[in-house]
């Protein structure tokens, strides 16, 4: 792991942020943390951050807030950590945009290794596609998935890494009828949330 890496930890408990951040530190990354989600917002204004762990309960605006507000800005990972461990709050969290969903109790090396896989995957070393893999041309729309370019009437369209890769699936497939479960997939490159 890169000393550069910055890990933002938002959490109203002091005594947990202290824990994360102390193995997270001994790991090499930069370690920024935010009480609440309004010091968090501020925080990617600061810093270069490459993934966060957020909190799902905080006073004032919850997690599921602050992830939907930060999809806005950035791609990087996103992991919620709470208590509540419902497969609804599950599937909610990964629907507004989280990467991964980690349920308190938790083992901290566990958390470390999952922060780890996402910055693999997010890095580009889940998603890239086959050397040689086929332009898919419908119509007016042209994707490629060798250079992550994607075209209508020449026109080039600006899409995120998870948005180019969901677009692929969905266009190599044309009439199919894909599950939930194969779109997530195809998106995030885990189902982590799913089965943790």
């Amino acid at each position: 792991m890169e000393e550069t890496t910055t890990i933002l930890i938002v959490d109203d408990e002091y005594p947990l942020r202290r824990l994360l951040r102390s193995y997270f530190t001994k790991e090499g990354f930069n370690v920024v943390e935010a009480g609440d989600s309004t010091s968090a917002r501020a925080l990617f204004d600061q810093y270069q951050i490459n993934i966060a762990l957020i909190d799902v309960m905080m006073p004032g605006a919850d997690g599921f807030a602050l992830v939907r507000e930060l999809r806005t800005i950035t791609d990087i990972p996103l992991i919620l950590v709470t208590a509540k461990g419902e497969e609804s709050s599950k599937i909610t969290g990964l629907e507004i945009g989280a990467d991964d969903y980690v349920t308190k109790p938790f083992s901290a090396p566990e958390v470390v290794a999952r922060v780890r896989a996402h910055l693999r995957r997010f890095n580009g070393t889940f998603h890239d596609f086959e050397v040689g893999a086929p332009t898919i041309t419908m119509a007016k729309l042209s994707i490629n998935p060798n250079s992550r370019r994607t075209t209508v009437d020449d026109s080039e369209i600006d899409l995120s890494k998870r948005e180019f890769d969901l677009l692929y699936k969905l266009a190599s497939s044309p009439g199919k009828v894909f599950t939930r479960e194969a779109l997530l997939l195809a998106a995030w490159g885990s189902l982590l949330l799913l089965s943790s």
